[in-house]
C-alpha cells in the first residue's frame, strides 16, 4: 500500500513537471489594418509557430484597426497587439519586434504646380485609411499653416482613391505605407490611365519633416530614395524628404518576461522561414532599447536582443535540482518500505547500488569519471533488464522505481557536467584538497 502511494506520488509529480515545462504557452494577439494585411501577416506567423512546434504560440484576433488592437491590449483582452507607433493608449505596451515602417506619401498628378507641401494652395488632400491617419495629419498641421493656404483634408476609402482624383473631389492623396513592392503597386493604381486622366504621379516633399518630428516624436524624418514610386522616368527624380512611423508587435508589460524571451527568439526564426513569402519581414528589426524610447522595450525581448537569454537548464536548474532531490527522497522511502515489508529488494534488485551512484556523481572531478559512472549505470540497467527478460527480475513496481532512479541519475550527470565545464580544473582540485 505504502509503495503504491509513493509510486503514484512520484509519477504524478513527474507528469506535472512535464506538463509545466513542455506544454506550449498560448498568447492572444490583436491585429488589424484598413487593408487587412496586418491580420494576414500575423496569422501566417501564428500558423508557422504552430507547425514548427514552438513553445509560445499565438491566437490571432481581428481588431480591425491599430487603435482597436491597442484598446484590446490595454483592456486585458489581448496579451499582444500589432500597432502603429502613433496609436494612442499604449502606456502599458512594451515593444517586442519592430515589424516595419510606414512612410508618408503625398501624391498628386504630375501636372500639379506644387513640389513641396508648403507650396500647396486651395487644395483638398484625400486621406487614404483616414481612421488611422488623423495623428499624422494633426502632426503636419502643427507646422504647416493649412488654414491660411486653404488646404483641406478629406477621408477617402482605399477603393475610391483613383475615382476621387478623376472626379476632382481631391487634388492629391495622402497614404502611409511600407515601401515594399506590394504596397507601391497598390499606390500606383491610383494613377492608372483609367483613373487619374492618364497622368503620372508626383510626390510632394515634406520639406519641414524634421520640425514635424520634433513636435510629434512618433515620427521621424526620412528620405524616400530616388525612383521609389517609378523607375523610368524616376519618381521621385531625386531623394525626397518625408516622414515615417514604425509598426510594432507589442506586449502588455505584465506578460511574463521568460515567455516573451522565448517568443522573441521564435519570431526571429519564423521571420527567416517566411521571408520569401512575405518580403515585408525583411524590414523587421530589433526595437529601440533606449531607456527613453517612446515605446519601451519589454524586459523579456531585451533579454533576447542583449544575448542574455538562459538555456532551459539555466532557467529551471533550481527547480529541476530540488525536484531531483524530492525524487531521490521518495526512492529512499520506497527502499525502506520494501525492506520493512520483507520484499528482499537488496537481494532481488539493483535499485540500491544504482541509487548510491548518485554520491559518486556529485563527487566526480572530471568528465572521464562521469563517463565511467555512466558505464556502470548502463551495466546495472542492462543486467536488470536481462534478468527481467528471463523471468528472474523485478516486478513492474520495481522496474518503475528503477526508471525513476535512472532518470534522477541522468539529471545529476547533466548538472555535474555543466558545473565541471564552468569551473576551472585548478579550482576543483583546491576544493577537493
Amino acid at each position: 500500500m505504502i509503495v503504491g502511494v509513493v509510486a503514484a506520488a512520484v509519477i504524478g509529480s513527474g507528469w506535472f513537471a512535464y506538463r509545466y515545462f513542455a506544454n506550449p504557452v498560448f498568447l492572444t494577439v490583436a491585429a488589424g489594418s484598413a487593408d487587412g494585411e496586418a491580420l494576414v501577416l500575423t496569422s501566417a506567423i501564428a500558423a508557422r509557430l504552430t507547425t514548427s512546434g514552438a513553445h509560445v504560440r499565438l491566437k490571432v484576433v481581428d481588431a480591425g484597426t491599430s487603435a482597436k488592437a491597442a484598446e484590446m491590449l490595454a483592456g486585458g483582452k489581448a496579451h499582444l497587439a500589432v500597432v502603429r507607433g502613433d496609436t494612442g493608449g499604449l502606456s502599458d505596451a512594451r515593444s517586442v519586434l519592430l515589424l516595419t515602417h510606414g512612410v508618408v506619401l503625398i501624391m498628386a498628378p504630375s501636372s500639379a504646380n506644387a513640389d513641396r507641401l508648403a507650396d500647396l494652395r486651395n487644395t483638398t488632400i484625400g486621406v487614404i485609411g483616414g481612421a488611422i491617419n488623423p495623428p499624422a495629419v494633426e502632426a503636419l498641421k502643427q507646422v504647416y499653416p493649412f488654414d491660411r493656404a486653404n488646404v483641406r483634408f478629406k477621408d477617402v476609402a482605399i477603393g475610391e482613391g483613383a475615382s476621387a482624383l478623376l472626379s476632382g473631389q481631391v487634388h492629391a492623396l495622402f497614404v502611409v505605407v511600407p515601401l515594399t513592392e506590394k504596397y507601391l503597386a497598390k499606390v500606383r493604381q491610383f494613377f492608372q490611365p483609367s483613373g487619374a486622366k492618364g497622368s503620372a504621379p508626383k510626390l510632394i516633399e515634406i520639406e519641414s519633416a524634421g520640425a514635424v518630428a520634433n513636435v510629434a516624436q512618433y515620427y521621424e524624418s526620412y528620405d524616400i530614395p530616388k525612383g521609389t514610386l517609378r523607375g523610368a522616368p524616376p519618381v521621385p527624380s531625386d531623394d525626397l524628404t518625408s516622414l515615417r512611423v514604425a509598426f510594432y508587435l507589442v506586449a502588455n508589460k505584465s506578460v511574463n518576461a521568460d515567455t516573451i524571451t522565448d517568443l522573441t527568439q521564435e519570431l526571429v526564426d519564423v521571420r527567416r522561414d517566411l521571408l520569401s513569402q512575405y518580403p515585408i519581414l525583411a524590414q523587421a528589426a530589433e526595437p529601440s532599447t533606449d531607456t527613453d524610447a517612446l515605446i519601451p522595450i519589454h524586459p523579456g525581448a531585451a533579454t533576447y536582443y542583449n544575448g542574455n537569454q538562459q538555456s532551459f537548464l539555466d532557467r529551471y536548474d533550481d527547480k529541476l535540482y530540488y525536484t531531483s532531490l524530492l525524487i531521490g527522497s521518495l526512492i529512499s522511502v520506497i527502499v525502506a518500505a520494501w525492506r520493512f515489508t520483507g520484499s528482499g529488494i537488496a537481494s532481488q534488485s539493483m535499485l540500491e547500488p544504482l541509487y548510491e551512484l548518485g554520491n559518486e556523481i556529485k563527487g566526480a572531478q572530471s568528465e572521464a569519471e562521469l563517463d565511467e559512472i555512466e558505464r556502470k549505470i548502463d551495466d546495472i540497467l542492462k543486467a536488470e533488464l536481462a534478468r527481467n527478460a528471463n523471468g528472474d527480475g523485478a516486478d513492474s513496481t520495481d522496474m518503475a522505481a528503477l526508471g525513476l532512479a535512472a532518470q534522477r541519475l541522468q539529471y545529476l550527470m547533466s548538472h555535474r557536467r555543466t558545473l565541471l565545464r564552468k569551473t576551472p580544473a585548478t579550482k576543483r582540485v583546491a576544493e577537493v584538497n
